[in-house]
């Protein structure tokens, strides 16, 4: 050879290579692992340069930024609701949230790349708006005397609208995004169809939940023994 190589202080021979079309940067990686492990031998050893070396360490950090954003939303809605235990029936409308994104991905047979994971993360705000929406009137009813069925029973009746309207609106709003085409539709594809699915999972699925959170953190049962048209007179 004309030049020797070396990469680390060892010799060494450069390789470079991209995915096939269709083929994430992600899944060309593993594959190229895999293919290393299964045939260098003993002695030989793969490491990973530029952008592929970029990729490898960060990888794994979407769940730590999706944790906290969760840990932040949960710290903000502690100190407005002045309670430890009420921002939970706030959190446990976003794993609705989630279910619909990743639903959406695999249906239109979409990867979990960066794009994605970015949407996952304004998902969670989004999720969390029409919770607040619900959890804020219930918690005020409460205040003023009412049950927490009744008041959550309330919060629903009064909230189901400007949440309806509010999630629609943001629903076709990402629509273009969702089936856009030409250069750089992917990218527009995968925030659009993970934000896209998991608000519509959050707001007619998580909906209906949300008043049941409220009142089963308040009362702490899970049954309410009193029934819908007493609630309703109430």
């Amino acid at each position: 050879p004309e030049t020797l190589d070396r990469f680390n202080n060892l010799p060494s021979v450069k390789l470079f290579g991209q995915g096939a079309p269709g083929v994430s940067s992600g899944q060309a990686i593993a594959a190229v692992e895999k293919i290393a492990r299964e045939t260098l031998p003993a002695d030989f050893s793969f490491d990973w340069g530029g952008a592929s070396y970029q990729e490898k360490r960060s990888s794994g950090t979407s769940g730590l930024a999706l944790g906290l954003a969760a840990v932040m939303v949960f710290l903000i809605l502690a100190a407005q609701y002045e309670k430890w235990s009420l921002p939970f029936s706030v959190l446990l409308a976003m794993p609705f949230g989630i279910f619909g994104a990743l639903a959406a991905v695999w249906l239109r047979g979409l990867t979990n790349d960066v794009y994605f994971q970015i949407g996952l993360v304004t998902l969670l705000g989004l999720a969390a708006k029409n919770a607040i929406l619900i959890v804020e009137y219930a918690e005020l009813k409460y205040h003023e005397g009412m049950t927490a069925s009744a008041a959550a029973l309330e919060a629903a009746r009064l909230r189901f609208r400007p949440i309806i309207m509010t999630s629609l609106a943001f629903i076709l709003g990402v629509l273009p995004l969702a089936i856009s085409s030409g250069a750089g539709a992917g990218a527009r594809t995968s925030v659009g169809t993970g934000v896209m699915g998991g608000m519509l999972a959050a707001t007619f699925l998580a909906i209906f939940f949300v008043p049941w959170f409220f009142r089963l953190l308040v009362d702490h049962r899970l049954r309410e023994q009193r029934s819908t048209q007493a609630l309703r007179e109430e």
